[in-house]
């Protein structure tokens, strides 16, 4: 299953107009934002887990992160409230689920092989302003990629410089520029060399951001 696969090219989904599609668990659903290979994938997706649902155990054998954006997640490692980014490396293992009920951003298969930090943190943490009308937290920081959460004033100017690859995930307001309007769970990848221009609406905007990653994907084995 392809999804958004061809990586030289800009893809945009609004998530929150996509249908839920079932996993092969009960109770867990997904909606695809990009995705190379079958059920082992190289994948973005938003996952919702109902009260009381789960995945049975497994590994992540090209790692994964995630953010969670409503209600609590759940594994071996903690309870992981909303706000709350997760870095599980590969070869880590878990059995995800919620009690209460959640839903997640995710992104599976995208880590440098030798990367080992398994770690969790409150995005607002060591939130910095870093140019007018925006505060910024460094979520992680690797030889191919940096990740960020912003947090920016309405009409604040958001501009974002070409580098190997950029990945907007909307969280709340929204971002305007001259070809589309982000909202709430909208999704934005550009290819390596394309830069971002735009401005927060009038309600300000919060979002997730990772650059400088695109240059080389891989598919999974399968």
């Amino acid at each position: 299953m392809d999804t958004n696969a061809d990586f030289t090219q800009p893809a945009l989904v609004h998530a929150e107009q996509e249908p839920w599609v079932a996993s092969p668990m009960p109770g867990v659903e997904r909606r695809m934002l990009d995705r190379v290979g079958g059920e082992v994938a190289r994948a973005t997706s938003i996952v919702r887990y109902a009260p009381n649902s789960s995945f049975s155990p497994h590994t992540h054998g090209g790692g994964e992160e995630f953010l969670v954006l409503e209600g609590t997640f759940e594994d071996e490692y903690g309870q992981f409230p909303a706000g709350t980014y997760v870095r599980n490396p590969p070869t880590s293992r878990h059995t995800p689920g919620s009690t209460e009920g959640c839903t997640i951003f995710v992104k599976l298969w995208q880590f440098d092989p030798n990367d080992r930090l398994q770690f969790h943190t409150d995005v607002r943490t060591n939130l910095q302003a870093t140019a007018p009308g925006l505060s910024e937290a460094l979520l992680h920081q690797g030889d191919s990629e940096r990740v960020t959460y912003t947090e920016a004033e309405p009409a604040s100017s958001v501009i974002v410089a070409p580098s190997a690859g950029i990945e907007i995930f909307v969280l709340g307001g929204s971002l305007i520029s001259e070809t589309q309007t982000l909202e709430r769970y909208s999704w934005l990848r550009l290819p390596p060399g394309e830069g971002y221009q735009g401005a927060a609406g009038e309600s300000g905007a919060r979002f997730w951001m990772k650059t400088g990653h695109l240059e080389s994907v891989q598919r999974p084995p399968q």
